[in-house]
């Protein structure tokens, strides 16, 4: 038996993979071995043939930003004639148009604008939910949070706290990229430490809301950087578990690639392989977290596809109107009836969830039709 073999076999007994052995499977190309390892796993987790996905809405409210992320393709400068902030209405309107398609998640995320204040946040919170009480607000990143932190002067658990109360129902994991300070120094000297993004994550757990983790590849990380990722997330939901926190902690993990294109960071495009592996390594370290999205925003449709036989049991969000990583030129397309399609052909019955990961619906009649008059931009 491989060294691969033993601790693959490890995990499927139930045992814990620590650093060595997690380092080992990136180092390794045994990428279908470790897919079917990860398909066993998750099917411990969720046994019925089901891939969900929600209906969602990005909306990047503003592209101002001060920390000036050199993958990024989409940030202006404070002070830039290309810099926006988008009218209030025209959010509620953007949010009507979701709500009209069956959408349940709303996405609100931009650059750490710091001509934004803190109330800015709050008052369009409340806005949205006096109007739309039934719209699951899934918004701002731990970067937007520390920058609501430093234009108020609040502490961090304050800020947590209010914004909460005005309407945010649970915090996406964005900006996490590598949760090491040896990639994040080169890559965003300004956006702040990993401790800091587990610190606004652990602090909205605290309070009883729950999140989502998130993981970038392909940003000159070492395989042991890769590893230390997933180990703190897994440490971080341990914690919430232990402290039997109001909150499920990290709902879903999401992997994905870095994207190259119109950025100021020249690195080579990570192959689907190399992002399946990391899918499937991710599925067989984290062993307390539910849910495994699929990348296909920035892999493709059949990347995403395959994605779901290496331990993802959910599609993601459908991201109508997703602007940031099109800018960094990925620019898959796809609509609500092709991603039931896409599930379909992978074998597993498609549902529709809300961010909680309850199933609204399934669709297994293949001729069920839902409105497509939106096309998830990506």
């Amino acid at each position: 038996m491989s060294a691969i073999d033993l601790i693959l076999d490890k995990t499927l007994k139930g045992e814990r993979l620590g650093l060595e052995d997690t380092i080992r499977l990136f180092e390794s190309n045994e990428i279908e071995k470790m897919g079917a390892a990860a398909d066993v796993i998750m099917k411990r987790w969720h046994p019925d043939p089901i891939a969900t996905f929600v209906i969602g809405r990005n909306i990047n409210y503003t592209n101002v930003c001060d920390v000036y992320c050199r993958f990024c393709a989409f940030y202006r400068r404070p002070g830039s004639e290309e810099g926006y902030v988008l009218p209030d209405e025209t959010i509620y309107q953007k949010i009507a148009e979701t709500i009209a398609v069956n959408g349940t998640e709303i996405l609100m995320q931009g650059g750490t604008n710091p001509n934004l204040p803190f109330s800015y946040y709050t008052d369009i919170l409340r806005g949205i939910k006096q109007r739309f009480p039934e719209i699951t607000m899934h918004s701002f990143s731990p970067a937007e949070i520390m920058k609501m932190v430093e234009v108020s002067g609040l502490p961090l658990e304050q800020v947590v706290r209010e914004i909460h109360a005005a309407g945010l129902d649970s915090l996406p994991g964005g900006g996490a990229e590598i949760l090491d300070d040896r990639t994040r120094r080169k890559i965003s000297r300004l956006k702040g430490s990993w401790r800091e993004w587990m610190d606004v994550m652990q602090t909205a757990h605290k309070i009883g809301m729950n999140t989502t983790a998130t993981m970038v590849i392909g940003l000159g990380e070492s395989m042991e950087e890769r590893a230390l990722h997933l180990l703190r997330v897994r440490e971080a939901q341990d914690e919430c578990i232990a402290n039997k926190y109001d909150s499920e902690g990290f709902l879903a993990f999401i992997s994905w690639t870095f994207q190259p294109d119109n950025t100021n960071l020249k690195l080579d495009r990570q192959t689907p392989e190399e992002y399946l592996k990391t899918v499937a390594i991710s599925r067989l370290v984290l062993d307390n977290i539910k849910n495994f999205q699929s990348s296909w925003v920035t892999m493709g449709p059949e990347v995403g596809k395959l994605s779901l036989q290496y331990g993802c049991n959910d599609f993601g969000s459908t991201m109508i109107e997703e602007n940031v990583v099109s800018s960094a030129g990925a620019t898959y397309k796809v609509n609500i009836e092709s991603i039931t399609q896409l599930i379909r052909e992978a074998g597993k019955i498609p549902a529709q969830r809300n961010t909680r990961y309850d199933i609204l619906r399934t669709f297994e009649d293949g001729n069920t039709k839902i409105d497509n008059d939106f096309v998830m931009q990506n």
